[in-house]
């Protein structure tokens, strides 16, 4: 005989249809973080460095966390491990290692001789450093992939470290700020790398190369070439490549006004009032 079963409160019973179940939380992916807790690394490393006098190694640091900056993204790209808190992890420590630092590094190396013209020039870039990586998070989903709008933070970055690098090498590693010229050849470089990270200028994004795809013989004897031209007079050939990228989104900009062409990188439009400024 069956015993008798307890009713079953019906608000008990909705509850247990309604109560909303609740998303698995995810983990953290190693691989992609790991490669960007390394160029975070590298910034902080760049800005102890400068702290102690030491500006080549400075900007070997910055240099580094460039190449390991473009690789955390293809490595969640190749291994499927994007999130988004790898993409907020990747803002932040592009601020330290391409904002804070290269602005730290050069004012200790020439802008702190300046007096107050030479810290403003300094958080001029460090600014502008943020707000291009607030717009390009903002824009991601509008942007056309093949440009960036504006000078990308890394190649920023590049330009003044980059600049401290072959100076150093040539020798000026003592008594910078006594130095006028060179004081203000940095202060103008500062500017033109922290207000180009700002502009509308198309810079080309190399997005839309694929490694995958097969390339003539010749293309693979161009690529060892550069690497030997590279290893010739490292600082300076890097530092060479980088002024031809910053000032080739002006050239850019100019022959598409000059061939008629639209020269916004925006490819779709939005009707966010709010988010207009950010688009024009």
């Amino acid at each position: 005989m069956n015993e008798p079963q307890d009713p079953v409160d019906e608000h008990d019973a909705a509850d247990a249809v309604e109560a909303p179940v609740r998303p698995r939380r995810k983990g953290i992916y190693i691989l992609p973080n790991l490669f960007t807790l390394a160029a975070l690394f590298g910034g902080f490393y760049a800005i102890v460095m400068a702290m102690n006098g030491r500006f080549e190694q400075a900007a070997i640091g910055v240099f580094c966390a460039m190449v390991l900056d473009s690789l955390d993204g293809r490595v969640a790209r190749m291994t499927h491990t994007q999130s988004a808190f790898g993409e907020q992890m990747d803002s932040l420590s592009d601020m330290v290692s391409f904002g804070a630092a290269p602005a730290l590094i050069v004012y200790e190396w020439a802008l702190k001789g300046l007096g107050k013209p030479g810290w403003i020039a300094a958080f001029v870039y460090c600014a502008c450093a943020a707000l291009r990586l607030a717009r390009f998070n903002t824009n991601i989903a509008v942007v056309d992939r093949r440009f960036f709008q504006g000078l990308p933070s890394p190649a920023a970055a590049a330009l003044v470290t980059g600049f401290i690098w072959i100076m150093d090498d040539a020798g000026y590693r003592g008594g910078i700020r006594e130095i006028t010229w060179l004081v203000w050849l940095t202060f103008g470089i500062t500017l033109y790398a922290g207000l180009t990270m700002v502009t509308n200028v198309p810079f080309y994004s190399f997005k839309d190369v694929s490694f995958r795809r097969s390339v003539p013989f010749v293309v693979i004897v161009a690529i060892a070439l550069v690497i030997a031209l590279i290893n010739l007079h490292v600082p300076g050939m890097l530092f060479t490549l980088f002024i031809v990228y910053g000032l080739s989104g002006y050239g850019v900009y100019i022959w598409r006004r000059m061939k008629g062409k639209p020269v916004s990188v925006i490819a779709t439009s939005t009707d966010e009032p709010d988010e207009r400024g950010l688009h024009r």
